[in-house]
């Protein structure tokens, strides 16, 4: 499983009571503990968590399908999800699993727990919503990211017709499908409904980069036919979706012992929109 490539969940200051939340359903670790980011362990994944301010709350055009082993383990984490949460989909049986449920916790983040097999050793899989403009373009996405990202793949792909078509879906659109960029899993599926809400930055995905052309090849094409440039390494791609490029490079200087070193680092990516590893070297040796 590929550790470069992670959710990060933002918070307006309940950062680490999520963190303590997650690692007690799902039987976790926090591995980061600071003021603003907190690291957590599950099932060997890892997830960021950071206090970033009240600026966007979380929904679910990103949720999480938690694939579970027994019926007994999805009842387990669905009591406990659901407790100051809400159903957005009843735990019941239904055709492509004999026990479901989507939930949105306490937290604002979505959860589908899945009665199934796994198909590798990834046990929680982003799943991506495509909407609004988007709708229908759920195909052309995975296409986009298997092109983008190396060791990469296009699985299963379901359309609506071939599931059962549904009122309202468009019989072509992706009802369910799954896809891997390099190495690591997600799903994805269209949706012909009218939501109130849609791809924001309360969830990202976060890439570990190894060098600064990783990183240019990266952003240039993400950011491209559309997509937009943001500060401190994030960006929007042309379907709205956050990425935060970062380069290994800025946490190892950010780590550094010497507070006032790290701190002149920090104080230069926050000046940056695409990361620059030569100018965060130069702010380090100031």
């Amino acid at each position: 499983m590929n550790n470069d490539i992670f959710p990060c969940l933002w918070y307006g200051g309940d950062a680490k009571q999520s963190a303590e939340f997650y690692t007690g359903v799902f039987d976790g670790k926090i591995t980061a503990d600071t003021p603003v980011v907190m690291n957590i362990d599950l099932f060997g994944q890892k997830i960021m968590l950071l206090n970033g301010g009240p600026q966007f709350e979380k929904n679910p055009s990103v949720s999480f399908m938690v694939i579970c082993e027994t019926e007994d383990e999805v009842q387990k984490y669905w009591d406990q999800l659901l407790d100051g949460g809400m159903a957005l989909m009843a735990l019941d049986s239904y055709p492509w699993s004999k026990k479901y449920g989507w939930v949105q916790d306490r937290y604002g983040v979505s959860w589908q727990l899945f009665f199934g097999e796994k198909q590798n050793d990834q046990k929680i899989v982003p799943t991506l919503m495509f909407m609004h403009e988007n709708s229908g373009k759920a195909m052309e996405a995975m296409e986009f990211y298997t092109r983008t990202f190396p060791d990469s793949t296009i699985g299963n792909v379901l359309r609506y017709k071939d599931g059962g078509e549904e009122a309202g879906e468009t019989p072509e659109n992706v009802k369910h499908a799954h896809f891997i960029i390099d190495g690591y899993n997600f799903y994805c599926m269209d949706s012909s409904y009218d939501h109130k809400f849609d791809f924001n930055e309360g969830i990202s995905i976060v890439i570990m980069t190894n060098d600064q052309e990783q990183t240019d090849y990266l952003w240039n094409t993400l950011t491209s036919n559309g997509g937009r440039e943001s500060m401190c390494g994030w960006l929007k791609d042309k379907y709205g979706l956050s990425w935060q490029i970062v380069p290994k490079r800025l946490i190892q200087l950010m780590s550094d012992p010497d507070q006032e070193k790290a701190q002149k680092v920090v104080q230069a990516m926050m000046q940056m929109q695409k990361i620059i590893i030569k100018d965060l070297e130069e702010a380090y040796q100031s």
